[in-house]
């Protein structure tokens, strides 16, 4: 064991500074759920707080808003999974089938890009794109002989806006794990089809597909565990009182009553809910692809 160590002692050192991050944002933080079952005064402290038991997780459930504020949730959820999910793969497979290098690097590094802008920019972004009044998006709606559009106002387009914003920002970041799964493929599979004849396309279906399959699970059951953490950031940024009837989720109303009206304990046991519910979803995700496939994360 200690041999082992020893030989890895380089890469442990890599692998040190994330351990530290984990245990003191990620794990240590935990300790912190026991308000959540509290009624937790900032003068008396945890431990000192009256127990209240599940109070608080009742008073949500209890709430009118908690089945509006799972809709939305889950809702934008579904729309950036559906529509954002399938984007980086489609974008791998093209970009597989380039030929030209330079144009090949050239498409990758600009789909890159926008994944290492700041979320406050790309909602400043967005706003500006769709503004009624010198928004590109607009200018063209005129030009084709429109009336302009306030799309940040109109609720029902709140869901698509933040799918396609979040599309754009992340699709060739998302893109490298797959690029890097077809790396993997042995060229040898390639050779036999086009010897059997097999067109582009057919080979991309009965050899690139099949061996990027794994990848592509995985990366879905990850994403099935993250559909109740919607992205705060560029949720708040985005909406306002307008939008709030598709806009409002989980995470901007914990925001709101935790941070804004001061009720921890309240919040913290919406977040543990939710947290719980996610592990549920990842576990069963992982299950049923174990199931019924070959390929699950444990």
């Amino acid at each position: 064991m200690m041999k082992k160590i020893s030989r890895s002692r380089y890469l442990l050192l890599l692998f040190l500074p994330c351990f530290v991050w984990y245990v003191m944002f990620k794990y240590f933080p935990m300790f912190g759920i026991v308000i959540s079952f509290k009624n937790y005064n900032l003068y008396k402290g945890i431990w000192a707080s009256d127990w209240v038991g599940f109070k608080y997780y009742l008073q949500f459930f209890k709430n009118p808003d908690f089945f509006i504020l799972m809709r939305n949730t889950f809702l934008l959820s579904l729309y950036k999974l559906i529509v954002g999910f399938p984007a980086p793969i489609i974008l791998a497979l093209l970009l597989n089938e380039l030929t030209h290098k330079l144009f090949k690097r050239f498409v990758q590094s600009v789909s890159y890009l926008p994944h290492f802008i700041s979320n406050v920019v790309v909602a400043s972004m967005v706003i500006m794109f769709l503004s009624p009044s010198s928004g590109v998006v607009n200018r063209m709606i005129e030009a084709l002989g429109f009336q302009p559009v306030n799309f940040m106002v109109k609720a029902e387009l709140f869901r698509p806006i933040y799918a396609l914003s979040e599309i754009w920002q992340h699709v060739g970041w998302e893109t490298i794990i797959y690029l890097a799964a077809l790396t993997a493929i042995d060229p040898m599979l390639y050779e036999a089809a086009e010897i059997d004849g097999a067109s582009r396309w057919q080979k991309m279906k009965a050899v690139t597909l099949p061996g990027i399959m794994p990848a592509i699970v995985i990366i879905l059951i990850l994403n099935v565990g993250h559909v109740l953490e919607v992205g705060f950031e560029k949720v708040y940024l985005l909406s306002n009182p307008a939008t709030y009837e598709t806009a409002d989720i989980i995470s901007t109303y914990v925001y709101r009553v935790g941070l804004t009206q001061g009720s921890f304990s309240y919040a913290s046991a919406i977040d543990l809910f939710t947290g719980i519910i996610s592990l549920i979803l990842i576990l069963g995700t992982n299950y049923a692809s174990r199931k019924f496939g070959d390929t699950s994360l444990w």
